[in-house]
């Protein structure tokens, strides 16, 4: 047999083995996962000289916003008979004094019994363990009270010392269930709220097309009801722009961070968990998906449970279905 027949044997030998050598993907060409980008091509050369194919591939992008839309594509979302909302300074509240809103929501105790109250964590026998200002005295048949509903007991004047450092806005909320007591309301500075239908579908939703929110709140000055009244506060990252998709519960989602906004509870005055900076607008335990076309961040599509686990954070603020009804 001469060399050259030798010669195609190996080649077609060689050829045999690579093609039945499943091709192992090497990723992450550009640093964005676990994957350090050194290895992987240290990786890729240790394969090559192995005679095993390599398959260099990268990672999906990072899709925040939609394809350009025209403004003549941008439409109404179904059943809504406005897209726009905006919020204005807080009002001040007349009437009912800290003692009066507590008193509403609280049923008398004939005796105490023998536990602490979660709030001073002294004895529910005893005096409050809160000497604050803001208090005044009370008679030793009005020492304790029973919230209404949840049935938890508290002293009176560690409640009304909670309701002023609080909102004050005519609600109480149990520091033990969370059950809310009238309408909450937080402390969300002015803005405006946009919301339009756009005609590109979201992952995990291609049959409907997408409700884009727009959020827009700009700097000012800190009010009362604020965690330092009279200094500034920034408003990074705005206007912040939000989708859903533009299906049937899609739209009852968006009804109810209509209330949610109304209520001033979208967003609050804070420090940012992200950046660490103090006195600025930040997000107000209602998640919102804010990246339009991949989930690379966790803040976008696709998630089956997002839409249920908005009604359920906004059920935790107070706000349930039936107050969306109201939003035509």
């Amino acid at each position: 047999m001469c060399v050259c027949h030798v010669e195609i044997m190996m080649i077609m030998m060689m050829i045999n083995f690579v093609t039945s050598v499943p091709t192992v993907p090497v990723k992450n060409l550009n640093g964005s996962s676990p994957v350090h980008p050194a290895l992987a091509g240290i990786t890729g050369i240790l394969m090559s000289a192995a005679a095993l194919p390599v398959c260099l591939t990268r990672p999906p992008k990072l899709v925040l916003h939609p394809p350009p839309v025209s403004k003549s594509d941008i439409k109404p979302v179904p059943g809504f008979g406005h897209c726009c909302r905006k919020t204005t300074k807080k009002q001040a509240r007349k009437g009912k004094t800290p003692e009066e809103v507590v008193k509403k929501y609280l049923q008398k105790v004939k005796s105490s019994p023998e536990e602490d109250c979660t709030i001073c964590m002294e004895p529910l026998g005893g005096p409050s363990g809160y000497k604050g200002p803001g208090v005044g005295p009370v008679s030793r048949a009005e020492s304790v009270g029973r919230l209404t509903q949840c049935g938890h007991q508290y002293h009176f004047q560690c409640l009304v010392a909670m309701y002023n450092n609080g909102n004050k806005d005519g609600s109480l909320q149990c520091p033990t269930c969370k059950t809310i007591y009238g309408v909450k309301t937080g402390n969300q500075p002015a803005g405006k709220m946009e919301y339009h239908v756009i005609p590109h579908s979201i992952p995990g939703h291609p049959d409907c097309k997408t409700i884009r929110i727009i959020y827009n709140i700009p700097p000012g000055i800190q009010g009362p009801e604020h965690p330092n009244p009279g200094k500034p506060f920034t408003a990074r990252g705005f206007p912040r722009h939000c989708y859903l998709p533009d299906s049937e519960k899609g739209r009852k989602v968006l009804r109810l961070l209509l209330v949610a906004w109304d209520r001033r509870l979208i967003f609050s005055v804070g420090t940012s968990s992200t950046t660490g900076e103090s006195d600025t607008v930040i997000w107000n335990e209602v998640h919102h998906k804010t990246e339009f076309g991949s989930n690379l961040t966790g803040h976008g599509f696709p998630d089956p449970g997002h839409l249920d686990n908005v009604l359920e954070e906004l059920r935790a603020q107070g706000i349930e279905e039936d107050d969306g009804l109201m939003e035509k």
